[in-house]
């Protein structure tokens, strides 16, 4: 089964880390099979574009750097704007997706980012999420910003599990029919 997956990258600046670990993802994804789309949000698409496009996606890559222990604004700015399926609103794009997280940050004390964001994508929404997350952090990252070579290994790993994972959800209709918690 191909899957289509898409990657959120939730940096406000184009080219950096976050997008060297998303795009390293995302290639093996593709090794692996599936077909991958990135939104920058960095580059303030349109709301409507982003929902449709998740709605769209059988998986959500969401790749943010890390601020203060949480993805960042960008990120949370989707999901506020992502309708759950509660009463009133038309849609879940979410709702029974597989998703995936990767995090960059300085310096690995900021790692619980990557929990922060699964238990409300898990929580809130309904997404099936793919354990354990990737955190990448600087001796990561070479001085050009490009991944080390065991790091990158690493990073094409997450992204063929996760093409795996999102088909495994897709094929399992008791796993896509469950809700939210509230």
């Amino acid at each position: 089964m191909t899957v289509d997956l898409l990657a959120l990258i939730g940096s406000p600046t184009a080219g950096g880390r976050t997008d060297a670990a998303a795009a390293a993802v995302l290639a093996g994804a593709r090794a692996a099979g599936a077909r991958v789309r990135t939104i920058a949000l960095g580059e303030r698409p349109p709301p409507e574009q982003v929902q449709a496009a998740m709605d769209a996606a059988d998986g959500v890559l969401f790749a943010s750097p890390t601020y203060r222990a949480r993805s960042s604004g960008l990120i949370k700015g989707v999901l506020e704007n992502t309708p759950r399926g509660a009463a009133g609103e038309t849609g879940a794009p979410l709702l029974g997706t597989a998703a995936a997280i990767v995090h960059t940050g300085a310096s690995a004390h900021h790692f619980l980012a990557v929990d922060d964001l699964r238990a409300v994508l898990a929580g809130f929404f309904a997404a099936q999420v793919l354990s354990p997350g990737l955190y990448l952090e600087a001796p990561h990252f070479d001085d050009t910003g490009a991944l080390t070579g065991a790091a990158r290994d690493l990073a094409a790993a997450h992204g063929r599990a996760f093409a795996e994972f999102t088909a495994a959800v897709r094929g399992a209709p008791a796993v896509v029919a469950l809700l939210p918690l509230l």
